[in-house]
């Protein structure tokens, strides 16, 4: 999924675009709507806090690629700290009050020297606050952004190995919550876990990301889970339970060439081996 780059909804162009309608109003010898509009929507309020960003952003010139870096990190980091649903209604009530008193069409229809750096701002930070994942777009993004920063070509293949790093680090945190919460889980409806679900747990966050290895672990289980349950249907008397661990036993099938391990898989192999730690407490 992309985000799509709107100067309806760009701060920093909404910003440039009023200042410049005042100038207009000004040399026609007009009373000046857009001042009064200037003032109500951007000082001291959200969206004026955002424009600072922009404003910032703009103002950098002729810096080291380092030092870029550290100031895009630091405006999306700022950025976080924002309203983002004040701002996104102040938006809307700032483009009404615009079309009272100028055609939009006209209104926007302005070249604009730093557009494309202005679009890519804006990309970025939509992409930083919202649940989108896409590292292209990331990467043409910032690859703009750095080359105004640094008046100098960015090498794209550099960005995209720091993108990359950046999302390799965000999945070793999303693993590390998905674990806790089925953990905590777990934890919830047993009063513990069994030392064979734990390894489950900890083999599936560390192998998430290698498909192989995890597939290969699944697979090993299944086939001891299996030949677990076999073991204790010889020892089980009942022959009910006889049955029903039979009709279990034709549930644990290897995983085909072609099939992906997924959570639900996770899930398969934890409730397999809460039910032979049940089968072992009854036989024992």
């Amino acid at each position: 999924m992309q985000v799509k780059h709107s100067k309806y909804k760009n701060t920093g162009i909404l910003f440039e675009l009023l200042v410049r309608q005042i100038t207009t109003d000004t040399l026609d010898g007009k009373d000046s709507p857009a001042k009064d509009i200037l003032k109500k929507y951007f000082v001291k309020t959200e969206l004026g806090r955002e424009y600072k960003l922009y404003e910032t952003l703009l103002k950098k010139t002729s810096l080291t690629e380092t030092k870029a870096n550290i100031v895009v990190s630091t405006l999306t980091d700022s950025s976080k700290t924002l309203n983002r649903g004040v701002i996104k209604r102040q938006k809307y009530n700032l483009i009404s009050e615009i079309q009272k008193h100028y055609d939009l069409n006209e209104f926007f229809n302005h070249k604009l020297p730093n557009y494309k750096v202005y679009a890519a701002f804006y990309t970025l930070l939509e992409i930083t606050n919202s649940q989108i994942n896409n590292p292209n777009q990331i990467i043409t993004n910032k690859v703009t952004i750095l080359e105004h920063l640094t008046a100098a070509t960015i090498a794209e293949s550099k960005v995209k190995d720091e993108v990359m790093d950046e999302f390799e680090k965000a999945d070793k945190d999303v693993r590390f919550l998905a674990y806790k919460m089925v953990l905590e889980n777990f934890n919830l409806k047993y009063d513990s876990l069994h030392p064979k679900q734990k390894l489950i747990l900890k083999e599936y966050i560390t192998s998430v990301d290698n498909t192989p290895r995890l597939k290969e672990f699944y697979l090993n289980k299944i086939n001891e889970i299996k030949s677990e349950l076999i073991d204790l249907n010889k020892k089980t008397k009942n022959q009910v339970t006889q049955i029903k661990i039979n009709e279990i036993i034709s549930l644990v099938t290897p995983p085909t060439k072609n099939t992906k391990v997924t959570d639900n898989d996770l899930v398969d192999l934890l409730q397999y081996y809460d039910l032979i730690n049940e089968l072992e407490t009854v036989n024992g």
